[in-house]
Order: structure tokens, then C-alpha cells, then sequence
């Protein structure tokens, strides 16, 4: 029996019946009774001995995560998965802490290991400038872009950070919201949370929006508890707020549960916006509205350059993957922009 029958059998994907034998985080406890049903079933044991041969001979590829709540690098992690099962490869997928260094862990891995190739998902692009000097094999990062440091080996795919937090300040204004609040991730200038806040303050600019960082944003990591903390804080200094532009729809679900908790309702007292397009946002109540990343072309094109370099050492590619905003029922119209209507 093979992952492939189990997939079949179970009725999963074979990139989650991989996670589920990898023991990851991020497969639901009812997906994973199903895949460990047949497994009992029919008695699978995994080669775990010649899968590790097989990375101690150089033949291994490497996922990178880094942050370990983050939904969009779920989804993302299943279809690069799924791609490089398409093409007969095996990955091995590592989790880091949103904080950790991704570049020295790499380092570590590429003597242990010996993999032929590396994809990072997430990363901070000044950890990189300083470390990735001594990795030699081809690498690609997903979510961030690495095209002005010029290494012969790192590719990078990423959305339009900046462009996709500035549209979103734009459709709340555009529905009458004046005072808008931010809650996001740390403020260093190559992190991705920057240039979202970046956007966010060149359309407050351009539209002539009152916007005191020191008061509106709130920096905090991307996670639900963190989210819900920073949300009090937020309103604790600005109750005025008529909206709040979370970076991350993950981040986005635990304000809307710090607002229900203090007694306003979304979007009626008060607006809320994400950011990812995750599949939960989908089915969030309300239906969040939110910028959605293309996960499928960023996991397709990130495995099929590294692939392709790690066969023919070709030179690195940088591309910027287009968004779309979602209108969900998390933002509300205000009254005074219905009627200037």
C-alpha cells in the first residue's frame, strides 16, 4: 500500500495524508481519524528509514514555515505539496516561530541534510542579506520578495504587500469610514507588515485621513489570542474607531471576537477587514471581507522555478502575483456615504 492508496481510500488529498503521517499541526482532528482509520485498516507502516536515506543522499527538498498560526501557510504548504508530488518529489516540512531565525535554521538543515532545494514560506528578507551567503543549493521564497538582494540562487514570488493594504484603507473610505485603526505585525522595514502599513499610510495621505500611528496601529503577531489582546488595546485608546484593517484574515477573527466579547457587533458598530483570502474567511460569521492572495500560483510557480533551477541552475526569478479583493458582510456602509451616493 502506498500514501496514494491511502488518499484514495480515505478521500484526502495525498499532501494532507503525507502531513497527517509527518504528524504537522494543521490538519483537523476528523481529516486525521479518517486517514489513521485505513492506516489500522490495512496495516501501513511508512518507510521512515529509506525516506531519511534518501535526504542524507541529497535528494530531499525542504519547506521552510515560518510561524506556526498562520492558515495561509497552510494552504500553502498543501499545494506545494501537491506540485511536487506531481512531479515524483518528496518534502520535508519544518515549522518555525514567527520570531526565529529561517536562514541560520536553513544552514543547519543544508549540512545535516544535504537537500537539493529549499522553499521558504515567509521570511525576513534582512536575515537573508546577512546569512544566506553560505547556502549554496537553489531556494525560492514564497510570500516575500528577495529580488534586491541579487543571490544566483533565491527566486521569490509575493503579492503586492504595499498596493494591497493601500486598496483596503480606499474601500473603507470609499464606505464612509474616517477613523480607520491598523493591527499588525512589527514595523521592521523589510518585513512584509511594514509595507502593508506603508500602503495603509500613503492612502490616508492621499485621501486626507487623520492617521496617528502611534494611536491607530497596534503591532502584534499573527495569531487570534494576539489579535484579540491588540484589539482591546486599540479601542482602549481610540473607541471612536469606526474600522479596523487587520493584516491577516487569522488576525481579523480574533478582533471580531474581541469586539462580540466587548459588545459591538460586525459590522454594525464597527467594521472589520482581513487580509489572505483563507478558506475560513469564507465561513466566518459575518463572511469576512478581505484581500485574497493567490495561493495556487504562488505555490506553482515557486515549485516549478525551483525545480527547474535545481535541473539546469538557471538564474533566479522574481515575480509579484496578483490579489483580489473579496467583499464580504464585515464592512459596513456608514450613513453618510449612502447618501452622498
Amino acid at each position: 500500500m502506498t500514501i496514494k492508496d491511502i488518499a484514495r481510500l480515505s478521500g484526502c488529498g495525498v499532501a494532507t495524508v503525507s502531513r497527517v503521517l509527518n504528524q504537522h499541526p494543521d490538519v483537523s482532528e476528523e481529516t486525521r481519524r479518517k486517514v489513521m482509520a485505513v492506516i489500522e485498516e490495512y496495516g501501513f507502516q511508512p518507510n521512515n528509514n529509506a525516506k531519511h536515506l534518501k535526504q542524507r543522499g541529497g535528494n530531499g527538498i525542504i519547506i521552510l514555515v515560518k510561524g506556526t498560526q498562520n492558515m495561509l501557510f497552510a494552504d500553502l504548504v498543501e499545494r506545494v505539496q501537491t506540485r511536487l508530488q506531481e512531479n515524483n518529489r518528496e518534502a520535508v516540512v519544518y515549522y518555525l516561530d514567527e520570531d526565529a531565525d529561517e536562514v541560520g535554521y536553513a544552514l543547519q538543515l543544508c549540512r545535516e541534510r544535504k537537500p537539493v532545494g529549499i522553499l521558504f514560506l515567509g521570511g525576513d528578507v534582512e536575515m537573508f542579506g546577512v546569512e544566506f551567503y553560505g547556502i549554496s543549493v537553489p531556494c525560492v521564497l514564497l510570500t516575500n520578495t528577495a529580488a534586491e538582494l541579487e543571490f544566483e540562487n533565491l527566486s521569490s514570488f509575493t503579492t503586492d504587500d504595499g498596493e494591497a493594504a493601500a486598496q483596503v484603507i480606499a474601500y473603507l473610505a470609499e464606505r464612509g469610514h474616517r477613523r480607520i485603526g491598523v493591527l499588525g505585525g512589527n514595523r521592521l522595514s523589510s518585513q512584509i507588515s511594514c509595507r502593508r502599513l506603508e500602503g495603509c499610510e500613503r492612502t490616508f495621505r492621499r485621501l486626507g485621513l487623520p492617521f496617528d500611528q502611534d494611536r491607530q496601529c497596534e503591532p502584534c503577531r499573527y495569531s487570534m489570542a494576539e489579535a484579540y489582546a491588540a484589539t482591546l488595546r486599540l479601542l482602549s485608546r481610540c473607541p471612536d474607531l469606526t474600522a479596523i484593517f487587520a493584516m491577516s484574515d487569522v488576525m481579523a477573527m480574533g478582533t471580531i471576537r474581541a469586539l462580540r466579547d466587548l459588545g459591538k457587533r460586525v459590522p454594525e458598530d464597527i467594521s472589520v477587514m482581513g487580509f489572505d483570502g483563507i478558506s475560513m474567511a469564507r465561513y466566518s460569521v459575518p463572511r469576512l471581507t478581505t484581500v485574497r492572495q493567490d495561493t495556487q500560483r504562488l505555490a506553482e510557480r515557486g515549485v516549478d522555478v525551483l525545480l527547474h533551477n535545481i535541473e539546469r541552475k538557471n538564474h533566479p526569478v522574481h515575480e509579484v502575483v496578483p490579489f483580489q479583493l473579496i467583499a464580504g458582510e464585515s464592512v459596513a456602509q456608514l450613513e453618510a456615504a449612502r447618501s452622498a451616493v
